[in-house]
């Protein structure tokens, strides 16, 4: 019997452990590379998966805590490439197959269609702020300030609205 306890404490143990799926979009690799923290994603998640359309719009080698999954449904894909871009489409057609996965996506019209599908979804200063919320970094601003020097457009308000958040304004 106590066997028995201990081997199901562990099992909840190890499902407490387990997250959901977090899948990038191109965008936050782009950004997270260009300033040199593309790890970050490693620190607060673990793991992330994207599509082999994503790796090709990137064009470089991507770390091996990143995933390739592809998507099954096709023809979910090709009508999401009407709105937005082959990348975002696989992105949020892959999420559709996966259950409580999150998405990273930085696209407003993208956004917007994740949003109508109700697929849960962050961006790039999403992961930041978690980040710092979760003690990774000390603070978003350096992180900002380096993304400003990208062709990344991040208005005044979004940075506001992001040290809000970060608890640093």
């Amino acid at each position: 019997m106590f066997q028995y306890s201990i081997s199901l404490l562990q099992i909840y143990q190890a499902t407490l452990k387990m997250h959901k799926t977090i899948i990038s979009d191109t965008s936050c690799f782009i950004i997270l590379s260009k300033i040199g923290e593309l790890d970050l994603l490693k620190k607060v998640y673990g793991q992330i998966v994207t599509t082999s359309d994503i790796v090709e719009e990137f064009g470089e080698t991507l770390p091996d805590w990143v995933i390739i999954e592809n998507v099954s449904d096709k023809s979910r894909q090709r009508i999401l490439e009407l709105q937005i871009d082959r990348g975002e489409s696989s992105a949020i057609a892959l999420a559709l197959e996966i259950p409580k996965s999150t998405l990273i996506l930085d696209d407003f019209k993208a956004r917007k269609i994740a949003q109508q599908l109700g697929i849960s979804f962050t961006g790039t200063i999403g992961v930041i702020i978690k980040a710092k919320l979760n003690g990774i970094i000390p603070s978003i601003k350096p992180y900002l300030e380096k993304i400003k020097e990208t062709n990344f457009r991040i208005s005044a308000e979004i940075v506001l609205q992001a040290l809000k958040k970060a608890q640093e304004f």
